[in-house]
């Protein structure tokens, strides 16, 4: 495939009236797919990949050098103390949930709603989504100390007369984050099957063949497969939608529910999901901006996505703010004492220079965003997504630590500061999350193909009347019958009337 440099386009209509296209340049179906399968299907990938692959690699084995240290030493590795029992584990936790949730945004939410530009984007963040709860599963299983007894856990009879409290949060997180893991895979696996089937019949070598032909589960693209496959997405769809609100609303009932100053508050589930949706697309568009750039995809992945995706950070980064104003309003107007000073303590006292940043990078930040020429800015807006998500990391760790440090008992009052360990196990995340997206990247489609072509102009009827695969669920027969006959009802209805 060519690694030419391709201009980017400005697709970013002035005009709200008109729809800018999703696809630039003279692509057909063939270009497209040629695109798309050429990135798996190239011998070797750009020199770039081999360079992130190795460093994700370095930091992943770091991960796996912390996490043995913390496992056979204990987690007093760590720097946890008396005041502050839950540390960067569970500040990570939050974080990587947090990081999923746009995937289930723009892949379900959208498409029930048929924003037709996610068909460019979608597979990056149902992808992420999948990485991301993969890295956030790791610190509630290291951060139980006997890793080697996580069984003693599990809801089963046993000698010990143990088990689990249904009643508590935590456990609520297992249900909560495992279902959303397991609706998110059938979800991004079957919107990739038509894709995966091209792969397969393009493949060359016997073991490419063998993979993707397993993967592609027997598809032939016959319209009963398309019938099943638009069925099936739409139920997973409307399965996933309600997960966006429930998942990060399950995480925040671990803190809202606690008598503690700082987290004992009902305005947590909305604005952990604000913020969830904030964090994702803030790390879609970092992932995106580079994939663009590397493989050659501008006039796929084109400004006007990347536009969007600003807006939704903009409009998301303004919920937040406003959450943020509303908790110091709510810890006034209720006239506790205890109250009042957590939240005083957060901007004024020890962990105040954490506090600040968390405001400049999530409340300060996206106001650039209101200026058409900071969402068009390719690299301005890359370079505020990176600043977004150091923000939102700031925000776990001020409304975990920041509680915790300072309880109702001065006497019992410390300073929480990381370790070693604690610093090289969170690098090694990130990791974890890059070797794996760059594996995604490398050998699977990263645009749905099959949705891509859906929204261009060769799909609709102006290309000749035809009944195109794969479109959204009746569009083009609706427009035949408008056009043949001056109605979108089915013949057979139009006869018994």
């Amino acid at each position: 495939m060519s690694t030419a440099i391709i201009e980017d386009l400005d697709n970013t209509m002035k005009d709200p009236r008109d729809r800018p296209p999703l696809v630039l340049g003279r692509n057909d179906f063939a270009s497209v797919t040629e695109k798309i399968c050429g990135i798996a299907e190239r011998p070797k990938p750009p020199k770039a990949w081999y360079v992130a692959f190795g460093i994700s690699l370095l930091m992943l084995g770091g991960l796996g050098i912390a996490v043995g240290h913390l496992i056979l030493t204990g987690i007093g590795v760590w720097g946890l103390n008396v005041p502050v029992a839950w540390g960067w584990a569970i500040v990570n936790f939050v974080f990587w949930v947090g990081i999923g949730h746009a995937g289930t945004l723009i892949s379900a939410i959208l498409f029930l709603f048929r924003q037709k530009w996610r068909t460019s984007v979608n597979r990056f963040a149902e992808a992420m989504t999948i990485i991301a709860v993969m890295c956030a599963g790791i610190f509630p299983a290291i951060h139980v100390g006997r890793v080697w007894v996580v069984y003693w856990l599990f809801p089963y009879p046993n000698q010990m007369q143990m088990w689990p409290n249904f009643r508590s949060p935590l456990l609520w997180d297992v249900f909560a984050v495992n279902t959303y893991m397991f609706v998110s895979v059938m979800f991004w696996y079957t919107g990739m099957i038509p894709d995966l089937a091209t792969l397969r019949d393009r493949a060359t070598g016997k073991i490419r063949q063998i993979v993707y032909g397993v993967l592609a589960l027997g598809w032939r693209g016959s319209h009963r497969h398309w019938h099943r496959h638009e069925v099936a997405y739409l139920i997973l769809a409307a399965l996933a939608t309600p997960l966006v609100v429930s998942v990060h609303s399950v995480v925040s009932f671990d803190f809202a529910v606690a008598q503690l100053p700082g987290w004992h508050t009902t305005i947590f589930p909305p604005y952990f999901v604000a913020g969830a949706i904030f964090s994702g697309c803030a790390m879609v568009l970092t992932l995106i901006v580079p994939a663009r750039q590397f493989f050659g995809l501008k006039q796929i992945v084109t400004l006007h996505h990347l536009e969007n995706l600003t807006k939704l950070i903009l409009a998301t980064g303004s919920i937040v703010g406003y959450a943020y104003l509303i908790e110091f309003f709510v810890a006034w107007y209720s006239g506790n004492l205890y109250e009042m000073f957590a939240f005083a303590n957060r901007a004024l006292g020890p962990y105040a220079w954490a506090y600040w940043i968390m405001v400049s990078c999530n409340v300060v930040a996206p106001q650039f965003f209101w200026f058409k020429r900071c969402r068009t800015s390719v690299w301005l807006m890359f370079l505020l997504s990176l600043v977004v998500n150091v923000g939102m990391w700031f925000e776990r760790f001020v409304i975990i630590v920041t509680s915790l440090s300072a309880d109702y008992l001065p006497s019992s009052w410390g300073y929480y500061t990381p370790s070693w360990v604690d610093v090289m196990t969170f690098v090694g995340s990130f990791g974890l999350f890059f070797t794996l997206f760059l594996l995604f990247v490398r050998y699977l489609p990263i645009v749905a193909m099959a949705e891509v072509k859906t929204v261009m102009p060769q799909a609709h009827l102006s290309q000749g009347v035809h009944r195109s695969v794969g479109d959204y669920h009746g569009e083009i027969y609706d427009a035949h019958m408008q056009d043949m006959y001056g109605t979108t009802n089915r013949p057979s209805e139009d006869a018994n009337a």
